[in-house]
């Protein structure tokens, strides 16, 4: 053990200096808040972003096909697909699922009461996964009998409690065409999705109706929703389906279908960003404030080394050997912090969110450990960097004006 290592040891654990000890005590809590935010903040905006990702897509799918042409509304435009781009679809790795829709904007009424809703019509072959996970009360359409599934319907809780509607009433539905047409309904089926433009607008039904409606042939749709493995390959999967689509028809992604939704998530970054860095500053300030105090507090013990013959190096080595044990003692308290509360509020989602804002009723966490690895090794070498700008202090101090000093 050299002499830098062994002074550094004994001035960090066995100081009796009360004041020492308060800045000590200070730098240290400031680098445990700084990280444990870090972390947290982290690992919030991760999973706020997960969260709502993971509702537009579980409803949108990932991509959709649709007829290219110009009709921009609710109503779709149909089309035949050829069985062979189907196959094509299907086997390829980059999908995991295909379904068709329909979409037809319609007028609920009930209980003295009307709501404008769209009605998007699926089959047999739609993934029910994400419905059943955001099901308030009921249960999702059942296509066992194809003639009972068109009578059958589920509507959001926004729409529910709008029209004083429950599970088991029925209620009539106006299509505005020519000539105008009105169906009746019964609800199997409460959701609640918790992202507005889809409680606010969607009814889900059979797709069969909807070709009965619009006089469309047996094996015409709307539209063709698939999901991806990876949402992270989105372009990558939109680019390889667009190589082999004909030209009559054309896709879009998530995001370009609820814009607002992504610009806003991808604004959450930039928030990040400017967390970390306040976060950072904070413990970077905390840790030169006592680096300072603690040079100008042993002057004397500095003046002394000097003049038995220490140079200006090793007596750095010894405060910047100092500050790095506060700095771990600060990193572990960080991550006990940060760590401890993402994992409390994973498993009893105990801090709560109005819903009506934010999506989701609950704070969501999604903590990875590379991201925790890369936080402590960002902010211990930043700390360190540093504070080699005040430990160069040492160099102008002058062994007899230090020894002399009180």
């Amino acid at each position: 053990m050299n002499i830098a290592t062994f002074i550094a040891g004994r001035i960090s654990f066995r100081s009796k200096r009360t004041f020492s000890k308060m800045i000590v005590r200070i730098a240290i809590t400031g680098i445990m808040l700084g990280l444990g935010v870090m972390i947290l903040s982290l690992a919030i905006v991760k999973g706020f972003k997960q969260e709502i990702r993971e509702k537009v897509r579980g409803f949108s799918g990932d991509i959709q096909i649709v007829k290219y042409d110009l009709n921009v509304s609710y109503e779709n435009s149909p089309f035949t697909a050829d069985p062979a781009l189907l196959r094509q679809i299907t086997t390829n790795n980059a999908f995991t699922h295909l379904s068709a829709f329909a979409t037809k904007p319609a007028i609920i009424k009930a209980n003295d009461a009307i709501e404008g809703v769209v009605l998007k019509g699926v089959d047999q072959t739609y993934n029910w996964s994400f419905f059943k996970k955001n099901m308030s009360s009921g249960r999702v359409l059942d296509f066992k009998d194809s003639v009972e599934a068109q009578k059958q319907i589920m509507i959001s809780q926004f729409t529910a409690d709008r029209l004083k509607l429950k599970v088991g009433d029925d209620f009539l539905m106006y299509f505005v065409q020519q000539p105008l047409r009105k169906r009746k309904f019964k609800i199997v089926g409460i959701f609640n999705v918790g992202v507005e433009e889809v409680d606010k607008t969607f009814v889900i039904g059979s797709l069969s109706l909807i070709r009965r409606l619009n006089d469309w042939k047996p094996n015409e749709v709307g539209g063709y929703e698939l999901q991806i493995p990876d949402f992270n390959h989105l372009e990558q999967s939109e680019t390889a389906l667009n190589n082999f689509l004909p030209i009559e028809l054309k896709s879009f992604t998530v995001e370009q279908f609820y814009p607002t939704i992504f610009e806003w998530l991808s604004l959450l970054d930039i928030n990040t960003q400017v967390i970390l860095v306040l976060m950072l500053i904070v413990a970077v300030i905390n840790m030169i404030s006592a680096l300072l105090i603690m040079i100008l507090e042993r002057t004397n013990m500095i003046g002394i080394l000097k003049a038995m013959g220490a140079n200006n190096w090793s007596i750095q080595q010894m405060f910047l050997l100092n500050a790095l044990y506060l700095i771990g003692a600060g990193l572990v308290l960080g991550n006990l912090f940060g760590v401890g509360i993402s994992y409390f509020q994973n498993y009893t989602h105990f801090f709560k969110l109005d819903q009506a804002s934010y999506y989701m009723n609950f704070v969501p966490i999604q903590l990875h450990l590379m991201d925790v690895l890369l936080l402590n090794i960002g902010t211990l070498v930043v700390c360190v960097l540093v504070l080699l700008i005040p430990s160069m202090l040492v160099s102008s101090i002058s062994p007899v004006k230090a020894i002399r000093f009180k």
